[in-house]
């Protein structure tokens, strides 16, 4: 790797033999990532811990399959390849080689990029909380002759529902919030919104950390290839345990429970969660720091960020 100066900055510039190294690194590791999920789907077949993170948050492997060097990073001899026809890629000085169009990226969507930095910043400057046990789940099913998953609960219907009745819920992520049952929804110690998400989001929160991803994924070819897949590996290990501090008996798919119900999986998922905070800090950091150069327009809150995927 060298360093030239474009457009009076200084950006680092990869020879053809290095960043094609690179873009097949990172095209075996997302497809070591993504395999089972690609070979169930070819089957028909669904999963239902690891296969939440392609429907709920709706990105194929395909996505995660595409490695971008990031902003200020020129591919030498790229101009030649598939890659001069992708959206975000332009010429560098030299017609052969190619930069990810970083201000025309950030120029479209100042919004979006804003809020979303506004957001994973408020994140961060809050201190961590880790009392939740993961009850987000439990109260997804509270009181309801409905649930989520075509899967049986590990305590049945009335012991799940005494085990909320019996608990304090302390849910911070609205995104988790509004799947609560009409029941369990007042349970909660506040009520949360879109709106007042920029208040309530905190980094010891499993779903800010899962949501890491789908920041990735939005703010596009400016972030580098291992940082997204970095953002999808947390999300998947969240994931996991996520489902198995649930409600949800998930022994025959090979899941232990991590039993919240009582003091020693209460333990075991705080100090999990707490791990969990401390990876999620330094990808956040890197995402922030990505987000931050992107000041066109000042965001006024959550509305700004698409949360569809």
């Amino acid at each position: 790797m060298s360093l030239v100066a474009v457009d009076g900055r200084a950006v680092a510039s990869l020879a053809p033999d290095a960043w094609r190294d690179l873009e097949r690194r990172h095209e075996e590791r997302a497809d070591a990532m993504t395999r089972a999920h690609r070979e169930r789907a070819a089957r028909g077949e669904r999963h239902p811990v690891m296969d939440f993170l392609f429907r709920y948050y709706g990105y194929k492997p395909a996505l995660l399959r595409r490695w971008h060097p990031g902003a200020d990073v020129i591919l030498q001899g790229a101009g030649d390849t598939e890659r001069s026809s992708w959206r975000w890629y332009r010429r560098a000085d030299s017609a052969e080689d190619l930069v990810v169009d970083a201000d025309g990226f950030r120029g479209q969507k100042a919004a979006l990029i804003g809020g979303i930095h506004a957001l994973l910043v408020a994140t961060s400057r809050r201190r961590p909380r880790f009392g939740c046990f993961g009850l987000h789940e439990w109260a997804m099913v509270y009181r309801s002759p409905d649930i989520r998953h075509d899967i049986p609960l590990r305590l049945g219907r009335a012991a799940t529902d005494a085990v909320v009745e019996s608990s304090d819920l302390a849910c911070t992520h609205f995104d988790a919030y509004r799947f609560f049952t009409p029941a369990a929804a007042p349970r909660n110690p506040f009520p949360l919104t879109r709106d007042t998400q920029l208040d309530t989001e905190q980094p010891g929160c499993l779903h800010a950390g899962m949501d890491l991803y789908k920041w990735a994924v939005k703010l596009g070819p400016l972030v580098p290839g291992e940082l997204l897949l970095d953002c999808f590996e947390l999300a998947r290990d969240i994931r996991e345990i996520d489902m198995r501090a649930s409600p949800y008996d998930l022994t025959d798919w090979g899941y232990a429970a991590i039993a919240i119900e009582t003091a020693a999986g209460k333990a075991d998922y705080g100090r999990r969660q707490q791990i969990f905070a401390e990876r999620g800090a330094g990808l956040r950091g890197c995402l922030i720091e990505i987000a931050s150069h992107t000041s066109r327009r000042t965001p006024k809150g959550p509305k700004d960020i698409p949360h569809t995927a």
